[in-house]
């Protein structure tokens, strides 16, 4: 009689090979994961996945896994290792983490994460138990925290397009954002084509000729890092032309007669030579948002990538508030919180712990009292490291993230990494950065853990269970790695198990569920109110959006958005331009690719094998160079190579390059990481942002050449 089959077990999850939270279907056959599926119940995806999701069994399962913790054996940076048990790991790493914070104090000890995945709020519980509060995450200076520290004081919330309410956009309004190509935050791709099927108007702010520009009513093809300029010019239209909801405006807006005779100057004609946007294409945009309702900003990160970020987010925070479609069907709305505050225990810390907060005495944004998680500043962190100011950080913890790929000036990160006395690092696979720590610990993927995600995130409008459904070798997620290392090392609090913080969170969000009790529904969809402020006003010092910032004010920022020149562009540093004459703009989303992850996933290398630098055919011509060419980006910190893609989508004066280039193909211990890492062009020092301590990642100035072939 034949063997009779080995049933398939199938658990619902959520994705997070990105942030973006699609709902999944994991097929498990012997304990091991078979096939992966998007759930068609989800509320975010609707049963689809993108090209890295459909490949979560070759990255589960991929035969490069770190499957055990390993120490290292030979200098840093050898390649040197050997393998010891989790107890001996976490016999070390406390015993190492303790001596240190006996001898120079627990601020001397940082960790680092990298974006907002499920653990990223494990790294700060943990750092605020051990007593430290040098935690940080490049996104919480340069990517999406600028925003969530901006509008919860001028809105008192963070708001989010609403994509699933059932009320489609009749406006869009991209603006240094491509979800076509991401998933952020719960924004899938998905909802965002679902709402682009309605047929709304269209408007795009970017440089590149992206897909969604293609399909724009109104493309503004901007110089990189003038998005403030041009801001400032459509709130110029808008008032100066009345077309903003003045019902709205008087009653549930604070300082607008004082935003009106501040953007008084700043017209279209103004803007013209700043931007290099036609002043009457400024008005057809402007005019569009405006009259066209409702109508949402999908905003993104390259809006944060220049020391002026946060006066940049503030003028575009106003384009939604002026035409009243804040809290409106279709339009940007307040989320329902269906999970609780997560639990960062930064009571734990003392005045004086969050006194030694590396850049909080200047960056009351990122670090202080404007700050809705307070973190520490990369750079800053890196010069105590370096240099021992203001005071040594001796040991850093990793998890997540691929710091010599993801900071900015990635040959000065290098050299602060170099100088710590201790390193550990939690990922899924050996990395540039991981070569350099002292203790490897192999991290779960996330169909290995148990989590929740409220997304889109801060809004928590639909609360998915991202479950277990399998384990590779000795994977620990970092919840639980984080959760022993507190008990090992006999800390007072964090030591709860990672079921117990999930169950209060769900309790506190409201839900009359376990996480057990979760996992078998899979998602929760949070039924949804608009106009929530007439019930009580703004979370606002006035009660109302303040377009005016009492709180900026009160914080020594200036409380109306202005202009600000990028530090290093062709106005600002001419003679520099003379011998770098090209604009180099960074960051630009790859479909296969999550920032510096999974290049080593054979399914998505095949369809993006090599860094890809956009430049114009006449610029091409001019240097030499031909399609598909190598051809070196250089800026003052160092170069690059990438090949050449021609497009006369992109301004002859300008380059666009890829970021998170790495090649884990290449020998170990570097990986190819100082090839084609854009983070060795982009600059990490000052002028920085005076709220949020941010950097230039974009707008700055390059030269390029041909390569010779590789």
């Amino acid at each position: 009689m034949p063997a009779l089959a080995t049933p398939t077990v199938v658990f619902k999850s959520v994705c997070r090979s990105c942030h973006g939270g699609c709902g999944t279907l994991l097929h498990v056959r012997d304990g091991v994961l078979v096939k992966v599926e998007g759930d068609p119940q989800s509320p975010l995806n609707h049963g689809r996945l993108c090209p890295i999701g459909t490949v979560t069994v070759d990255l589960v399962n991929h035969p490069d896994r770190l499957q055990y913790p390993r120490r290292r054996v030979g200098p840093r940076a050898s390649g040197q290792w050997t393998r010891i048990s989790w107890d001996e790991a976490f016999d070390e790493i406390a015993e190492r983490l303790l001596a240190i914070r006996e001898e120079f104090g627990p601020e001397a000890i940082a960790l680092g994460t990298g974006t907002g995945r499920h653990h990223i709020r494990w790294v700060s519980r943990f750092g605020h138990a051990l007593g430290t509060p040098n935690w940080c995450e490049p996104g919480f200076a340069q990517c999406f925290h600028p925003r969530v520290n901006t509008c919860i004081l001028t809105f008192g919330d963070f708001p989010v397009s609403d994509f699933t309410g059932g009320t489609p956009p009749a406006c869009m309004l991209f603006w240094g954002h491509n979800p076509l190509n991401s998933g952020p935050d719960g924004e899938t791709r998905f909802n965002v084509r679902e709402a682009l099927d309605t047929n709304p108007k269209i408007i795009v702010v970017d440089p590149r000729e992206t897909e969604l520009a293609r399909r724009a009513d109104v493309w503004l093809q901007l110089r990189p890092g003038t998005d403030d300029a041009l801001a400032l010019a459509f709130l110029n239209v808008i008032i100066g032309e009345q077309l903003y909801d003045a019902p709205f405006v008087e009653r549930w807006t604070h300082g607008f007669d004082l935003l009106r005779e501040h953007v008084r100057a700043f017209t279209p004609e103004w803007a013209v030579p700043i931007t290099w946007v036609a002043a009457e294409k400024v008005r057809e945009a402007a005019r569009l948002f405006a009259r066209t309702k409702p109508a949402m900003l999908e905003w993104g990160c390259a809006i944060e990538h220049t020391p002026k970020c946060i006066q940049t987010v503030r003028a575009l925070s106003m384009l939604p508030a002026l035409t009243g479609n804040v809290d409106v069907p279709g339009g940007w709305v307040f989320g329902m919180h269906g999970i609780g505050r997560f639990p960062s225990l930064i009571e734990n810390l003392t005045p004086e712990a969050n006194a030694k907060r590396l850049g909080a005495d200047r960056f009351k944004l990122l670090g202080g009292e404007g700050a809705d998680l307070p973190s520490a500043h990369i750079p800053t962190l890196l010069q105590a490291m370096r240099e021992g100011i203001p005071y040594s950080v001796k040991a850093f913890l990793v998890f997540g993230n691929n710091t010599l790929t993801t900071y900015a000036n990635s040959a000065l990160v290098y050299e602060s990494l170099m100088k710590l006395d201790f390193m550990v690092c939690a990922d899924l696979f050996m990395t540039p950065t991981a070569e350099l720590a002292d203790i490897v610990l192999p991290a779960a993927s996330w169909p290995e853990i148990d989590q929740i995600a409220g997304l889109p995130t801060v809004a928590a409008n639909v609360v998915l269970a991202n479950q277990r459904a399998v384990r590779i070798g000795e994977s620990m997620s970092d919840e639980e790695i984080f959760v022993e290392l507190a008990r090992r090392m006999k800390l007072p609090v964090g030591t709860e198990s990672v079921e117990e913080v999930l169950n209060s969170q769900l309790a506190r969000g409201g839900l009359d569920m376990t996480f057990a009790e979760l996992k078998e529904k899979g998602s929760v969809t949070i039924p949804f109110k608009y106009r929530k402020y007439e019930d009580g006003g703004f979370k606002t010092p006035t009660g109302k959006i303040e377009l005016y910032s009492t709180r900026f004010a009160a914080m020594g920022y200036a409380p109306l958005p202005c202009y600000e020149e990028p530090p290093e562009s062709p106005i600002s540093r001419p003679e520099v331009a003379e011998d770098y004459p090209l604009v180099l703009t960074t960051g630009a989303r790859i479909p296969y690719f999550f920032n510096s992850e999974h290049r080593q996933i054979e399914n998505l290398r095949k369809a993006h094998r090599h860094p890809t630098a956009e430049i114009h055919p006449e610029t091409a011509a001019r240097y030499g160079i031909a399609k598909g060419d190598w051809m070196w980006i250089e800026t003052k910190r160092g170069r690059i190579r990438q090949r050449a893609r021609l497009t006369t989508g992109i301004d002859p004066r300008v380059i666009a390059a890829e970021h998170g280039w790495w090649f884990p193909e290449q020998p170990a211990p570097e990986y190819g990481v100082w090839r084609s890492n854009v983070n060795l062009l982009t600059d990490n020092q000052p002028p920085y942002d005076p709220a949020m301590g941010t950097y230039q990642l974009r707008a700055l100035l390059c030269r390029v050449a041909r390569a010779e072939p590789e």
